[in-house]
């Protein structure tokens, strides 16, 4: 494993051929526990896009990235979409109605627009999202939403599932992405792949994946966040 510097120059030389339909892929830094100072050098490295999974650890790290896209990819708690309206270019993980209202009455109040992905689950009990088969009407009603623009869907494959099962969600998801990119001009990602799988959905059609190991090595410990206050 390079330096963070390296291993950024690396993926990216690697995205250059694009996605398995020759379209170009949007690399986003995973930074979940990662320092300011690793996520600035990311971003000095040519990182262009950062995504947290924790609102505390966005709001911690605002500074320091500076000079990027700045996205939302974990979970989210519909009492702490208030932090992110407004602040974060791209919430990837909208996986219920209830989000997506309380984010449209965010936007509304501070008189903005936030663009979403919607989140599908793709089987997996534990976690969040639209299930596939509910997608089009979850499409439908969010999108109808005033102070929301939805660009697209995310997803993430099962951890331990077999490379056929792995491949058929992959084309599932692509097909979805196409389907609504075909009637809806906004709609512009697909973001499914992260650090152990990539390459397998950039074959066959992401056009955003969410990397951290991959460029940043190894996860520290996780540390426990402070509370989010006001």
């Amino acid at each position: 494993m390079g330096t963070i510097e390296e291993n950024v120059k690396e993926i990216l030389s690697e995205l250059e051929t694009g996605n398995g339909f020759g379209e170009e892929i949007s690399l986003v830094a995973a930074t979940k526990t990662r320092t300011p100072d690793e996520v600035a050098r990311a971003i000095a490295a040519g990182v262009k896009m950062v995504g947290e999974n924790k609102v505390q650890e966005f709001r911690e790290k605002f500074d320091a990235s500076a000079g990027a896209e700045r996205h939302f990819i974990g979970n989210l708690q519909t009492n702490k979409a208030k932090y992110l309206v407004g602040r974060c270019e791209l919430i990837h993980s909208v996986g219920s109605l209830h989000l997506a209202e309380e984010i449209s009455r965010l936007a509304a109040q501070r008189n903005t627009v936030q663009n979403i992905l919607i989140e599908i689950n793709l089987g997996e009990a534990s976690k969040g999202g639209v299930p596939l088969e509910e997608a089009d009407g979850a499409y439908r009603t969010i999108s109808a939403l005033g102070g929301i623009e939805v660009k697209g869907f995310m997803a993430m494959l099962p951890e331990h599932g077999e490379l056929p099962l792995l491949s058929d969600l992959c084309k599932r998801m692509r097909q979805l992405f196409v389907n609504y990119r075909e009637r809806d001009e906004k709609i512009v990602y697909l973001s499914m792949g992260m650090s152990g799988d990539w390459r397998l959905c950039a074959e066959h059609g992401s056009n955003m994946i969410r990397l951290g190991s991959s460029l940043f090595g190894p996860r520290p410990a996780v540390r426990k966040p402070a509370p989010v206050t006001e």
